[in-house]
């Protein structure tokens, strides 16, 4: 590795180390599932978000919202002495991205077979303060 390509990465080190996110790997549901409970939250002040998240009807919305959760927790270890009703914590990012597909073979008629792919898909969640972007 080069010296510029290192310097850069320990750079970004540096700024995840700052970051409160948490991100969840090989979720058994396609991405494209996943993304609309995704975008119901994008921007949305935590508690209104665990809000939605708790009482939507979709089957991806309890792993989120226990994600989300996790979230909170990592931004409680990054901030110590700010109290989570005084920070207006609100959710920065959401995204999901495609994880490993599996693939299948179902019998078709005729002697055929055709190819299921079963998707998986990564999220990663991005809480911040508004409290510390005014500053």
């Amino acid at each position: 590795m080069g010296a510029r390509k290192r310097i850069a990465a320990e750079k970004a080190k540096e700024v995840r180390k700052s970051i409160a996110f948490a991100s969840l790997r090989n979720v058994p549901t396609s991405p494209r599932k996943m993304r609309l409970v995704a975008d119901m939250i994008r921007g949305k002040e935590v508690n209104q978000a665990l809000d939605m998240l708790k009482f939507s009807t979709k089957e991806a919305s309890q792993r989120v919202e226990k994600l989300l959760l996790s979230a909170i927790a990592n931004w409680k270890e990054k901030n110590e002495n700010v109290r989570i009703e005084d920070a207006n914590l609100y959710v920065k990012t959401v995204f999901v991205d495609s994880g490993r597909i599996l693939k299948r073979l179902r019998p078709a008629p005729q002697g055929r077979a055709h190819r299921i792919r079963k998707r998986s898909n990564h999220v990663t969640i991005q809480v911040d303060s508004k409290v510390s972007n005014e500053n």
